[in-house]
């Protein structure tokens, strides 16, 4: 067991399913992670495994055929994974977000019928709030969705969306879009749809459009996407939660879980960036001893594992916080923006321990060195965290 990013407190079931994980990802995501990345192919044996963990229904209530465990849970989960390979932790991030919305947010009926189906991965989730001309400025949302008028209570939506994750393997899409509420301020306007698609590339359904992958200098393997609509029709019973208007805030709430997931992925790169570092740096020998007997080096790894533990202290503070109900943007957005700054200095102390060789490919650290900026800007970019952490903060210490 590694003395790094160990988590007090657990009960004796998260330790199992942890360690259950821990074990998968070792023999079978690490072992053909590099193949798999390089080729840009979806990891679809490895997605079956997960699958029958039991990992797409960890959160879902055992009620609707899950495991009924916690975002702590969770997190920890995506941290292993991500210590494998990033691009896996996506394949269910996003997944876990719409559950999540559906959960706390769906009428009784989408609840029974999408959740059972999503715990076994039979319906895969993606989230989608992004567009060409827009990402975290959601408020300014062009894709519109109107009453179709001939007396249905059907919507006709037209518009484009990006940077869907899993975009194409996904068959559930979370799609935040404009509608006429009448209010004055335009994030009042906004309604999630919950729109079944069939999974793949091209017109997936009538006006509905997956152009295809969009290349990527990381996070290979997982699709990413656009989504363009034009006259797709859905019905008034696909608003998430009968609840048109409210589609910000049931977002807002999924982004909040989304930034624990993206701060537990930095956590796990930095801490399978500092494994090889570590490793490397006692084979490596200069001037007659190994590299981790030099003190520049030794400082290297003092820091780079220090700011591992003090990611994963926050990311599971933000966790424990959401679990118990109580509001968590800021600590969500703090431990995102420390893990994610973290990650990336960590892959890159590590990429300077490798020398040479960790600009090759045939080393792992080069993968890690492509994933690490991914988490800078998902979830929202940095700056963005430090707005909300700010707004959070003045919130707070109002001055009297």
């Amino acid at each position: 067991m590694a003395r790094l990013a160990q988590t007090a407190g657990l009960t004796d079931v998260q330790q199992e399913i942890l360690a259950t994980v821990r074990d998968f990802v070792d023999k079978e995501i690490i072992p053909h992670a590099q193949a798999l990345e390089h080729a840009d192919t979806y990891p679809a044996d490895i997605v079956d495994g997960m699958k029958e963990m039991g990992l797409f229904g960890l959160t879902i209530p055992e009620e609707y055929g899950g495991l009924g465990e916690s975002l702590l849970t969770y997190a920890l989960v995506v941290e292993q994974i991500a210590r494998g390979w990033m691009s896996v932790s996506g394949v269910i991030n996003t997944h876990f977000i719409v559950a999540h919305m559906v959960r706390q947010h769906g009428t009784a009926a989408q609840k029974q019928s999408l959740l059972p189906r999503m715990a076994t991965g039979e319906v895969r989730g993606s989230f989608s709030m992004s567009e060409p001309d827009l990402g975290s400025d959601v408020a300014a949302i062009k894709t519109r969705a109107k009453k179709a008028g001939d007396g249905s209570d059907d919507y006709v939506i037209d518009g484009a969306k990006m940077w869907l994750t899993n975009g194409g393997s996904s068959n559930l899409i979370a799609l935040l879009v404009k509608t006429d509420e009448g209010a004055e301020k335009a994030h009042q306007n906004l309604t999630a749809f919950l729109v079944e698609k069939p999974a793949g590339f091209g017109e997936v359904a009538p006006g509905l459009t997956i152009p295809g992958k969009i290349d990527k200098m990381g996070y290979k393997g997982v699709d990413t996407t656009e989504a363009v609509f034009a006259g797709y029709r859905v019905g008034a019973d696909k608003i998430l939660g009968d609840a048109p208007g409210r589609g910000f805030a049931q977002m807002m709430d999924g982004v909040e879980v989304g930034r624990v997931n993206v701060a537990a992925r930095a956590c796990g790169i930095a801490i399978r960036a500092f494994e090889l570092a570590v490793d490397y740096a006692q084979q490596r020998s200069t001037f007659g001893k190994p590299i981790a007997q030099h003190q520049a080096i030794a400082f290297k790894l003092a820091e780079m594992a220090t700011k591992v533990e003090a990611a994963h202290l926050m990311m599971v503070n933000a966790a424990r916080l959401k679990d118990s109900g109580e509001r968590n943007d800021v600590e969500a957005g703090m431990a995102k923006l420390i893990a994610s700054e973290y990650c990336a200095e960590v892959t890159q102390e590590s990429f300077r321990i490798h020398g040479g060789y960790g600009y090759s490919k045939e080393y792992e650290i080069e993968r890690l060195m492509r994933e690490a900026p991914f988490l800078l800007i998902g979830e929202g970019t940095s700056e963005i965290q430090k707005t909300i952490i700010s707004r959070g903060l003045l919130r707070e210490y109002r001055s009297r």
